[in-house]
C-alpha cells in the first residue's frame, strides 16, 4: 500500500514477519532513545523485552520511503476499537511528514471499520503534541505515559446519483 506525503515522498506500508524482530527493535530503540534519556529511563534491554512481549508481526508494517525502511507502525484490534501500539520513525527521517502520512492511512482504516483508535505516548515525548495535533483527545495518564483516543468518525452515506 503506497501513498504520498505533503513533500511528495512515496510512503509504503509493508508487512513484516517474525524474522524482522531484530530490525524492528533496533528502529524502536533508535526512535525512542532521546525521549527516554531525557527522563533517565533509557534501557535498551528493557525496550527489547517490552517489544518482544507484545510483538505481533501480523499487525506490524514497515514504513518505507523510496524503498528505504524508515520506521514501522503497529495497529492491533481491541474488543472495542483499535490500538495504535507503535509508530516509530527513525530520527533522521522525522519532520518530513512521514508520520502524518502514516496516520492518515491508519485513520482511513479505522474509519472504514467505524472504530475508535487509541494510543499511548511517553509523557516527555514530542509525540504527545503530534497526536493531539492529529485529533487525538487526552483520556488519562499513568506514571510514565499519557493515553489518547481518536473517536469513531461516522461514515456518511453515499449520495444517490
Amino acid at each position: 500500500m503506497s501513498f504520498s506525503t505533503t513533500h511528495n515522498l512515496l510512503v509504503t506500508l509493508v508487512a513484516t514477519q517474525s524474522s524482522d524482530f531484530e530490525a524492528l527493535v533496533a528502529i524502536r530503540i533508535e526512535a525512542m532513545r532521546e525521549s527516554l534519556e531525557r527522563i533517565g529511563r533509557f534501557d535498551p534491554m528493557r525496550a527489547r523485552e517490552r517489544f518482544r512481549d507484545g510483538f505481533s508481526p501480523e499487525f506490524t508494517r514497515y514504513i518505507e520511503v523510496c524503498g528505504e525502511q524508515v520506521g514501522f507502525v503497529v495497529v492491533k484490534p481491541l474488543i472495542d476499537g483499535l490500538l495504535l501500539d507503535h509508530l516509530y520513525i527513525k530520527p533522521r527521517a522525522q519532520g518530513r511528514g512521514i508520520g502524518s502520512a502514516v496516520l492518515r492511512q491508519v485513520f482511513m482504516e479505522a474509519d472504514a471499520s467505524a472504530l475508535p483508535l487509541r494510543v499511548g505516548a511517553l509523557k516527555e515525548s514530542a509525540s504527545n503534541r503530534f497526536y493531539i495535533r492529529h485529533g487525538f483527545q487526552f483520556v488519562e495518564s499513568s506514571e510514565f505515559d499519557n493515553y489518547y483516543v481518536r473517536p469513531t468518525v461516522q461514515m456518511r452515506p453515499a449520495a444517490d446519483t
